[in-house]
């Protein structure tokens, strides 16, 4: 079977996160003819969650680990059940390591035949002194009950292995049971397979720092990154394709990485990295946008806006402005959600730090939220232990934003930004937090 290969983006994934997950794994069947599988590292925000209903697509698959789960050293070994004679489940073991399954008629397991649950039986029956009237074909005309070890640990499929590796240490036994999670049979597994599991392959897209990454990230095998953010990436054991660039959204990369194939992608899915393009450069308005992003937003709109696509009859403005406005409004959002569906961590002069941004279509209205939004915010950081934390208010209309910080350290009082009244910055003009405002941080935080 082909090595499933996940393509992920960041915790808290925004719209290009997803989308570009989406594109290049679709890029990677089509052009690499490997199993691509999208994958994401969090829960939809609310602009995704429209896009996606919108383009009537499946969202990438839920993946918050990269350790090793049993159904990777899962083998599918076909079953007896316990009333069948022996020579029936001799001839499974003769092609299965000499193992076979006893599994009752309703998918449970009973218990596993293998050579000491053999010698066992026959040990018990002959005793320590052989008979010769006990014959073989009366040995394997008896009923697999009786001879099946069904004292046999069970582990469910999706458990992670490091959880059971104790158990396992401790266990007299070398094969188990996989079972799914109602504990009906799947398959067993050998000790020395769970021993040493085989890594999940990964690529990473929109980001390249481990702590922005989904868990156990060093249990898995990085194969690739392409992102467009500030370098902070993991070590690895082998080279790997690696692109970072300047353009304002990773969908740009992987539209650049299809057409460069060769190829074109199907119009939902076109319209998806569009999205995701238009989300992050505030349709080609925010600071970040490049000529290249420019190119990448025609070419995935001749793509998208097709007479068979549910973007038909859309221009990239108008279908740019629904967008932003499903992903706008504080009113009908949890606070909690507010400050962490967004939420990207860092750490620099000696600070733990995280920034959350949220978009809104008219700032003048955010006066009544921002008590229990600060609230949400001094919550996450006492939460997650981190120093401080900031978000970053910014309306898309306007092109402007508004700075909340929880516990800000005096150092940060240098911020180009004015403070209100209300507690808030102002900071005018400012709209991107991976190009204007997380430079300002760092540039006070390392100097």
């Amino acid at each position: 079977m082909p090595e499933k290969i996940y393509v992920t983006g960041h915790v808290n994934p925004d719209t290009d996160s997803i989308a570009a997950a989406m594109g290049y794994a679709w890029c990677l069947r089509e052009r690499d003819r490997v199993e691509a599988i999208a994958a994401r590292a969090g829960a939809y925000n609310p602009q995704t969650a429209w896009l996606l209903k919108r383009l009537e697509l499946e969202g990438p698959v839920l993946m918050t680990d990269a350790s090793p789960r049993f159904e990777a050293v899962l083998r599918r070994i076909n079953t007896v059940t316990p009333e069948q004679p022996l020579r029936e489940a001799w001839s499974i073991a003769a092609r299965a390591d000499g193992v076979a399954p006893v599994v009752t008629e309703d998918g449970k397991p009973y218990g596993i035949l293998n050579g000491f649950s053999l010698f066992d039986f026959l040990g018990k029956i002959v005793g320590p002194n052989p008979r010769s009237d006990i014959k073989i074909s009366d040995i394997l005309a008896m009923p697999c009950a009786d001879m099946a070890d069904t004292s046999v640990p069970k582990y469910q499929a999706t458990a992670f292995i490091r959880d059971s590796l104790n158990r396992i240490l401790r266990d007299q036994h070398n094969d188990f049971f996989i079972v799914d999670d109602t504990g009906h049979y799947l398959g067993i597994c050998y000790q020395k397979d769970v021993l040493n599991p085989p890594r999940i392959k990964v690529v990473l897209v929109d980001h390249n720092e481990p702590r922005q990454s989904i868990g156990a990230l060093e249990e898995a095998e990085l194969i690739e990154i392409l992102d467009h953010h500030r370098l902070g990436n993991p070590s690895t054991h082998t080279p790997i394709r690696f692109t970072v660039d300047v353009v304002g959204s990773t969908s740009t990369l992987v539209s650049e990485k299809i057409a460069e194939a060769g190829l074109y992608a199907p119009p939902a899915l076109a319209g998806m990295m569009l999205g995701g393009l238009l989300a992050d450069t505030l349709i080609l308005t925010s600071p970040t946008t490049t000529e290249r992003d420019k190119q990448a937003a025609e070419r995935l709109a001749r793509w998208a806006f097709t007479q068979k696509s549910p973007l038909r009859g859309e221009t990239i403005q108008s279908f740019g402005t629904a967008l932003l406005s499903a992903g706008a409004g504080l009113s009908t959002r949890d606070p909690k959600e507010i400050v962490g569906s967004d939420m990207k961590t860092y750490e620099a002069g000696g600070f733990r730090f995280a920034v959350a941004q949220v978009e809104v279509t008219d700032i003048l209205t955010i006066g009544e939220h921002l008590p229990h939004i600060k609230e949400a915010l001094d919550g996450m950081r006492e939460s997650k232990a981190f120093d401080f934390t900031m978000l970053l208010i910014t309306d898309v209309v306007r092109g402007t934003s508004r700075l909340l910080t929880s516990n800000p350290p005096q150092i940060l009082d240098e911020l180009p930004y004015p403070p209100l009244p209300d507690g808030t910055r102002q900071a005018d003009g400012v709209v991107s937090r991976k190009k204007q405002l997380l430079p300002a941080v760092l540039g006070i935080l390392e100097k």
